[in-house]
């Protein structure tokens, strides 16, 4: 088991070469590349504090299991350790899992589930666990089954902007849907041509990544989150609106409500 915590001991080994800029951190790029998990998730926590006290407090536990991504992939990055690996792609699986158990919506429930939301979250964390163990056990698998959960996010994504009128919505969905294309077209290329950017002194595209998933994830969690509202809370009159100015579509998206109201807790969740 120490020998999982040792520098070097995961099996991936990404392209940026190590130890090159940093005697301690063996990618130093891929490692501060995950900057943007730390700085926005405190932002969004603020922004979202409407949609907290209105709709779903949870929604914060989304933006810590983001900061938790970050976190553990910079770890991974700067040790290249086993641990550091499993703790990275982990954190990716329960941020899926929290967000299909938070947003998953009721009109495709399956009967046995009665509508209840909390029971889609009791299935959601035992999946959750279940794979959990599997990854542990066949951490070559990872980045493969973490794919086959975000290909379908991105069809649902690209089908519900389908169902909303919204112009504002659907832009930035669209946008969404092609940042999370080409963030995994630079996670596939810096694994396939490795060789080709060594030669052009750029081996950094593993880094281009991490920036590009995470503007697409918490993105698609803001969509989500509109698209919630607008099905089981539609009187709330979700709207969503940019900061730091609304009229500025590249700022940073949130929620908000032209008729906030408090759920009825007689009512069934």
């Amino acid at each position: 088991m120490w020998s999982h915590l040792e520098r070097g001991s995961s099996p991936v080994d990404w392209c940026e070469s190590n130890y090159s800029i940093s005697p301690i951190i063996a990618e130093f790029v891929n490692t501060v590349s995950n900057i943007l998990f730390f700085l926005f998730p405190p932002i969004l926590i603020h922004l979202f504090q409407e949609y907290a006290k209105f709709v779903n407090p949870a929604i914060n536990v989304l933006w810590v299991l983001l900061m938790v991504v970050g976190l553990s992939s910079a770890y991974f990055h700067a040790t290249l350790s086993l641990v550091g690996q499993l703790l990275d792609e982990l954190a990716i699986l329960w941020v899926f899992m929290a967000a299909f158990a938070m947003f998953f919506p009721k009109r495709h429930f399956p009967k046995f589930l009665g509508g209840n939301r909390r029971k889609l979250g009791f299935y959601a964390s035992a999946f959750a666990v279940l794979s959990t163990g599997f990854l542990v056990m066949h951490p070559a698998a990872n980045a493969f089954a973490l794919m086959t959960l975000a290909l379908p996010a991105i069809g649902f994504l690209y089908k519900e902007l389908h169902r909303v009128k919204c112009a504002r919505v659907y832009r930035l969905g669209l946008r969404c849907v092609a940042v999370c294309f080409l963030a995994m077209f630079c996670w596939i290329i810096d694994r396939m041509f490795c060789d080709t950017w060594l030669s052009i002194d750029f081996p950094y595209l593993h880094g281009v990544w991490h920036i590009l998933i995470f503007i697409a994830s918490y993105t698609a969690v803001v969509l989500f989150a509109y698209f919630n509202v607008l099905d089981e809370r539609p009187e709330q009159r979700p709207q969503l609106r940019y900061w730091p100015r609304n009229d500025f579509e590249l700022g940073i998206p949130y929620i908000t409500f032209k008729h906030p109201c408090k759920k009825d807790k007689n009512l069934a969740i």
